[in-house]
């Protein structure tokens, strides 16, 4: 189903009178001159839009997510708003609107550590989509052309595509800025006073600044206020961070820097070591004294894009030029997952883990399939085609039902005129089963012969390199002239 676009011209403000200053004239606002000031004004008329509250509910359902703290499903939520719609209008247009604290859920991080997630309950997701919906239209177009995360039309790729261009212009050094817990350090202060500079809409403001000290419900059941951050997993938080950050993202252009940032991860190219280090001093002093933030120095990295890890990427050299690989680090957790899916000793059947293997693989090669280079992933699905096999011969409980099986899958060259397998292919078989190790049993000659790619596709499995042509096209083609990556001001690629 097609989403109707949200936009200011979708709804009715209606003819209320604008708010005069002494001298009888319109306020103006900084920085938005090139912007009617009536729609900042009235931005809550726009949330409660019938229009607005029906694409935020589509949304939400069809994002799906866990419950918050009260327990009710998204599939609950459609009935909730029949009966509670015109109620719910009225809480949120009088200001009296009380959001329920998170729930908190944390999940471990590749570094180490956790990273912590609020979970809203579903009416809060609701009216946190509207108020994205109305204020995205708004700040998306001002953004910065170098700012890629969590805006229409951009992804993660196309901030690597611009990083690999910079590096082709000659800016070959870099500089990783890390910012420390981030979304749990957001200064709540701050974040409402850059959002003042354009709303002027008094009971907007007041809403938004109740969800960010709404609270979260701890796993232990107690509820701890919050006093800073913005939770990560409502729809109103990546595009506060956005506006947030543009602050930093202005800076930096002012200064005339190279840069891509996605979310809170930014790379700074400049062309050499030197600079880097003074860029590396000069910008973590900026983000420390004026938007109240910490910086991680010891994650903080400076050095060549061919080495540093931006977004799960690095840059290679091809014979073509410049190219893109998946960084070690990204294989690595690649396996762990997979390890972890395969693990001989889960009690499911070899047809469940294959389509759980099948959904991980195809997920993870739809993002690394921009990828210059199909060498890694030849030798991903000869490691993994290997877990599988490992996986499905200690299915097959002891030696002589594996020495059965593999004889049953004999090759057509190992068999006799009347179709029954040769003696030979028979000890073939037996000397595959004599180790006790599944790693190396697996190895042995037979058990490839018995267990082909074209019968491990005819049981369910997934190569990433049946996918890597079509997403790499995908990709190559998502490329937008003049250098420009992922639309124009915001905007959905056509």
């Amino acid at each position: 189903m097609q989403r109707q676009q949200i936009t200011l011209d979708s709804f009715h403000c209606g003819d209320r009178a604008e708010p005069e200053t002494s001298s009888g004239e319109a306020p103006s606002m900084s920085g938005t001159e090139s912007v009617d000031t009536g729609p900042y004004d009235h931005l809550m008329k726009a949330v409660i839009d019938d229009n607005n509250i029906d694409e935020a509910l589509k949304r939400v359902v069809g994002n799906r997510g866990a419950p918050g703290v009260d327990g009710m499903d998204v599939t609950e939520l459609e009935p909730w708003l029949k009966l509670n719609r015109e109620f719910l209008k009225d809480e949120l247009e009088s200001g009296r609107y009380a959001p329920t604290p998170v729930r908190r859920k944390e999940i471990p991080k590749d570094s180490g550590g956790t990273r912590k997630l609020g979970i809203p309950t579903v009416c809060d997701r609701l009216v946190q989509q509207m108020i994205a919906q109305v204020l995205e239209p708004l700040y998306d177009p001002t953004f910065s052309e170098s700012s890629y995360g969590f805006r229409p039309g951009r992804s993660a790729v196309d901030a690597v595509m611009k990083v690999r261009e910079y590096y082709d212009q000659g800016y070959v050094m870099a500089v990783g800025i890390d910012l420390e817990k981030f979304f749990d350090t957001i200064q709540h202060d701050f974040m409402m006073n850059i959002l003042r500079e354009r709303i002027k809409d008094k009971t907007l403001i007041h809403i938004i600044k109740k969800f960010l000290r709404a609270g979260v419900v701890l796993p232990n059941g107690l509820t701890e206020a919050t006093w800073e951050g913005a939770p990560q997993g409502g729809p109103l938080s990546p595009l506060l961070s956005n506006i947030y950050l543009d602050k930093l993202d202005k800076e930096l252009e002012a200064r005339g820097l190279k840069f891509c940032r996605y979310a809170d991860d930014s790379l700074i190219l400049v062309r050499s070591r030197r600079a880097a280090e003074r860029v590396c001093e000069s910008v973590t002093g900026f983000v420390e004294k004026d938007l109240k933030l910490r910086v991680n120095r010891e994650k903080t990295e400076i050095g060549s894009p061919k080495t540093l890890k931006f977004l799960g990427f690095k840059l290679s050299r091809t014979a073509s030029g410049t190219g893109l690989t998946p960084h070690p680090k990204a294989v690595a957790k690649f396996k762990k997952t997979v390890r972890g899916i395969t693990k001989r000793n889960r009690g499911i059947s070899v047809g469940k883990m294959l389509e759980e293997l099948k959904e991980f693989m195809k997920g993870w090669i739809g993002y690394y399939g921009a990828t210059t280079s199909n060498n890694r992933f030849k030798e991903l699905d000869e490691w993994v085609r290997r877990r599988v096999r490992q996986f499905i011969f200690k299915k097959w409980k002891n030696k002589y039902t594996r020495v059965r099986n593999l004889v049953a899958l004999c090759p057509p060259y190992w068999q006799m005129p009347n179709g029954r397998p040769t003696l030979d292919w028979v000890k073939q078989c037996w000397g595959a089963v004599r180790t006790d190790s599944y790693w190396h049993a697996v190895k042995h000659s037979a058990v490839h012969k018995a267990m082909t790619n074209s019968w491990l596709k005819e049981q369910g499995m997934f190569f990433l390199m049946d996918d890597w042509e079509a997403v790499k096209e995908r990709w190559t083609n998502r490329r937008m002239p003049s250098g420009t990556y992922g639309g124009v001001r915001g905007q959905p690629m056509a």
